[in-house]
């Protein structure tokens, strides 16, 4: 290590810009950092490789390493999280977690990152927003025992000692602050540690520091506290001895109000419209009969967004049969079906977990929260003994039009065309084609006339819409045959809309949109069924005649638009008609 001369004498206070190059190539961290970006490459340190040498100096290890890159892991995907290097503190001193030694700063930058990763709340102290002076202190007081309330411990070992001819049970606890601790029983200077001999000590590893870490009994342990959580990498039992590899999906989803937040099964008119996930189970366990699988349903962000008064839903799961269709079930299917397996209980918890035993078979797993209408974003995983094949019933786009009918001659008319033509060429005149204008005034004429419909006016937005789907001509307006040709189009969608308008209220509910739109020729996925919705309903979740003819009328639009390219241009395949759909449906 090389000797730097330092002039004798007072210096000005360093500042981080004046950092002294520490690395071999005398390159500072912005240097090394943008040749790795010029390069496309991560960095790899010369001055700490990845080997054996850098962690021995003349043993071997017992086992081969294998060095990996970790990242910020969150809902089974990478996350990078950029802080800066800000951190509070009170009379210099850190405030939150902290190092022993407070010169050291790594801990409260990785608890930094880990908040800011959670949506600014720390997994310990700033796990919960303060509301009040008075709620700080009693959340955060001591007690006589010297334990922090509301504050989050780790368990760091267990282990038993002789004690007057008894065995007593103790457990090792670390404060994250790094000290403050349990003054009880078995503390750091209880007399309970001289009726122990150096060697046990030695072996338990006691020190009367204020470290934060502690032995205390288990029996206090038990009294003192009240939660514990196991975190569990993967889902092994925690009491098999044998190590095997679990297959695992994941599935990212939505619950949004008026398309996918059906509730639970008590609300069957709604429960149908749920993400459902088909999980076909092929393998048998080793000599058993059944499929082992275990479901953990997450909700996520519910601490990010603590801080604009959501809080944790009520979330669960149920496993039904599959029948042979391949399609997303509808209401009646439940109707007449019981559940295979579901979650213990609807619980306002982050995660619901539970393992399940079913024969080989294709099934449909649907996650919801306990309520309908209420919005959160989930990950769902599905572990399986033997492999297992999901698919997302949900995420296909399917689009099945039937070819538009010939117009009929004028000598065949029925005495309804006739009319028609008669009100057609009083508004179009002598060139026998409409505007947008003038289509707006001959479909409000006819469709106020109709009386098993309540009708709105259609907007000016609607009739440029069905311009620009009928108009073969290209001159933004219809000829009476292309007009035609969109009534008989028309009265489909009438009788369509006044099916699923089931109060004849004149409106149709969103969660009826799904079996609507396909009924008219588009089996559509979540994400599109969601931005219709954002697009088109009203505050009580409920399309208008007029919200339910644009919408069809730009989803034909859109998918003529993209046959004709797909068509003409090789090259536009590559955009699937999910993705084109996405997009018209944005502009």
């Amino acid at each position: 290590m090389p000797y730097f001369y330092r002039a004798p004498g007072p210096q000005a206070h360093p500042v981080p810009k004046d950092a002294r190059t520490t690395h071999s190539s005398g390159q500072s961290f912005e240097q090394l950092r943008q040749e790795c970006l010029q390069r496309g490459t991560l960095f790899e340190d010369a001055d700490f490789p990845a080997s054996n040498s850098s962690l021995f100096y003349s043993e071997r290890p017992q086992v081969p390493f294998v060095w990996k890159r970790p990242g910020f892991w969150q809902h089974s995907e990478w996350l990078d999280v950029v802080i800066d290097d800000r951190l509070p503190t009170f009379r210099d001193r850190l405030v939150f977690l902290h190092s022993a030694d407070h010169n050291e700063f790594w801990s409260a930058l990785l608890e930094k990152a880990y908040a800011k990763g959670h949506g600014g709340t720390s997994p310990g102290v700033m796990q919960r927003p303060i509301q009040n002076k008075e709620n700080a202190a009693e959340s955060e007081a001591r007690t006589p025992f010297g334990l922090i309330k509301g504050h989050a411990y780790t368990v760091t070992g267990t282990d038993q000692v002789n004690f007057r001819g008894q065995k007593i049970e103790l457990i090792r606890v670390r404060n994250p602050w790094g000290q403050v601790e349990w003054n009880g029983s078995w503390s750091d200077s209880s007399p309970e540690w001289r009726s122990v001999g150096p060697a046990e000590q030695k072996r338990l590893c006691h020190t009367a520091l204020d470290d934060g870490e502690f032995w205390m009994a288990f029996k206090d342990f038990k009294a003192h506290f009240d939660k514990v959580e196991i975190c569990n990498l993967t889902p092994d039992a925690l009491e098999e001895d044998a190590v095997h590899k679990w297959e695992v999906t994941v599935h990212q989803g939505s619950w949004v109000r008026g398309s996918t937040a059906g509730g639970c099964r008590n609300f069957l008119d709604t429960f149908w419209t749920n993400p459902q996930i088909k999980l076909s189970l092929t393998e048998k366990d080793e000599g058993q009969e059944q499929c082992s699988f275990l479901v953990a349903l997450m909700q996520k962000d519910r601490r990010k967004l603590k801080r604009f008064g959501a809080n944790m839903l009520t979330i669960g799961y149920a496993i039904y049969q599959c029948p042979d269709k391949d399609e997303h079930l509808n209401k009646d299917f439940f109707r007449y079906h019981a559940s295979q397996a579901r979650s213990k209980t609807f619980i306002n918890l982050r995660e619901v977990s539970d393992r399940f035993k079913l024969p080989p078979g294709d099934y449909i797993l649907i996650p919801s929260t306990f309520e309908p209408h209420q919005e959160a974003d989930f990950c769902l995983r599905i572990f399986s003994e033997k492999k297992a094949i999901t698919r997302d019933m949900d995420g296909n786009v399917d689009i099945d039009l039937p070819e538009p009918q010939k117009p009929t001659p004028p000598d065949q008319e029925t005495e309804e065309e006739q009319r028609f033509r008669a009100l057609f060429e009083q508004v179009a005149g002598e060139d026998m084609e409409v505007t947008a204008e003038e289509l707006e005034y001959v479909l409000n004429a006819v469709l106020q006339k109709k009386k098993d419909i309540k009708f709105k006016k259609l907007s000016p937005i609607s009739c440029k819409n069905i311009i620009s789907l009928m108009d073969t001509s290209g001159n933004g307006k219809l000829e009476f045959d292309e007009f035609k040709v969109f009534w008989d189009k028309l009265k489909q969608w009438i009788n369509l809309f006044l099916r699923f308008d089931a109060d004849k209220s004149g409106t149709m509910s969103t969660y009826e949109l799904r079996t609507a739109l396909k009924a008219a020729g588009f089996q559509l996925s979540s994400h599109l069924l969601q931005l219709i919705v954002l697009r088109y309903a009203d505050e009580e979740l409920q399309l208008d005649f007029d919200d339910f003819l644009n919408c069809l009328v730009r989803l034909e639009n859109a998918s003529r638009v993209f046959q004709a390219l797909s068509t003409k241009n090789k090259e536009f395949i590559h955009l699937n008609i999910n993705e084109f759909i996405n997009l018209t449906m944005n502009i």
